[in-house]
Formats: structure tokens, C-alpha cells, sequence
């Protein structure tokens, strides 16, 4: 199958990586910013921003609360899809599969290179819970930034979540709405690739 240009190469997770430093020269703000779909008990979805952080050799690893909506959602429904949306490029990626929990030092390794404000943030936000007031979080900071000091340690209840996809769509735009699709499918990770170009 004839894949020139953008969409060349044998491997879906290089390919990705390239979009995405090409979009880092365009973007004006968080290129890697994707939003990232769940569902929750009842299987109703869920959709968020969130900043990805790593495309793997096997997946896409971003951050969070495990503690939060799409923690909860994610550890009860290990399921996920993404979607990365770059309008400089008109290109959109676009990947669904199953999720694991990513921590140990690379999730601590990732943590402590943080700025020490978004480490204490980490610390005193218990995201997607009920909050008083604004005041009452910024008073959680000082005690937790007066409890940890400058150095504090990745949370128990912080980390990370790889995406490792069964499907992955590069998407162009093209003239007169013709646009070029390429999806890579395969039944369970490990597994050889189908490629199929789609009809726009």
C-alpha cells in the first residue's frame, strides 16, 4: 500500500512521535495537549484535556490523580481512547486501546522533574473532589508545602497510564474534503498491524 510522504514508516509509534515534534514547531500552546475519552460505571462516557507525555515504543503515557474521575473510571474500566488535534497542521491521531498503570522510577523520575509548585499542587489537590473554596485549597498547599519542604515525593496516589493501542488512525486534511486516513488495527498488543487506508 502506497503511504508516502507524512505517513511513511513501519512503525505507527515513530510515525506519532514525528507528528508530534512537528507540531511542537507550530502550536502555539501544548502541542501534546489530547483529549482523553473513558467511561464510568453506568458506561457513560467521559471526555477531558489532558497533556500527553511520552509516546513508548508501545503506548502513550500521560499523568494523573488516580484519585480523580478518570483515575476511578480507568482502574474500574482499564479502556481508553485519545485524540490529538493539531489545526497548524490540519492533522489529527487518533488511538483507542487498553490501559495499565505506568509507575515505579519512571513515574518517579517523571514526578521529580516537575516544578516544586505542581509536585506541592499534587500533594494537596484531591482532584475531582468536592472543594470548599479556593481558599481552603491554597491553605491545603501551605500545609503540605510546610509538611513535604522542597523535595517532595511522588504521591501514592499519583502516576502514571499507558494507553496501549489496538487502533491507531493518522489523519491529513485534503482538498475539497478528501482527506487521507490511514488506520493501523491489529486484534491484541503484540500483535502484527493491518494496515487499511479509509475513505474520508
Amino acid at each position: 500500500m502506497e503511504r508516502e510522504g507524512i505517513f511513511a514508516g513501519d512503525d505507527p509509534f515513530v510515525i506519532a512521535r514525528r507528528w508530534l515534534d512537528e507540531a511542537g514547531g507550530t502550536e502555539i500552546n501544548d502541542p501534546n495537549a489530547m483529549s482523553l475519552a473513558t467511561a464510568d460505571a453506568q458506561g457513560m462516557p467521559n471526555v477531558r484535556m489532558v497533556l500527553l507525555k511520552e509516546i513508548a515504543a508501545d503506548g502513550f503515557v500521560f499523568y494523573t490523580n488516580y484519585g480523580s474521575a478518570k483515575g476511578r473510571e480507568l482502574d474500574a474500566r482499564p479502556m481508553a481512547a485519545g485524540v490529538l488535534h493539531w489545526k497548524s497542521l490540519r492533522r489529527q491521531l487518533r488511538f483507542r486501546g487498553h490501559v495499565t498503570r505506568e509507575e515505579g522510577q519512571k513515574a518517579d523520575a517523571y514526578f521529580a522533574s516537575r516544578s516544586l509548585k505542581s509536585r506541592l499542587g499534587a500533594w494537596a489537590s484531591e482532584q475531582s473532589r468536592p472543594l470548599a473554596s479556593r481558599t481552603a485549597l491554597m491553605a491545603e498547599v501551605a500545609r503540605v508545602t510546610a509538611q513535604k519542604g522542597t523535595n517532595p515525593p511522588r504521591p501514592p496516589f499519583w502516576g502514571g497510564f499507558k494507553i496501549t493501542p489496538i487502533e491507531i488512525e493518522f489523519w491529513a486534511d485534503g482538498a475539497f474534503r478528501l482527506h487521507d486516513r490511514f488506520a493501523w488495527r491489529r486484534k491484541a498488543a503484540g500483535e502484527v498491524w493491518e494496515i487499511l487506508r479509509l475513505n474520508p
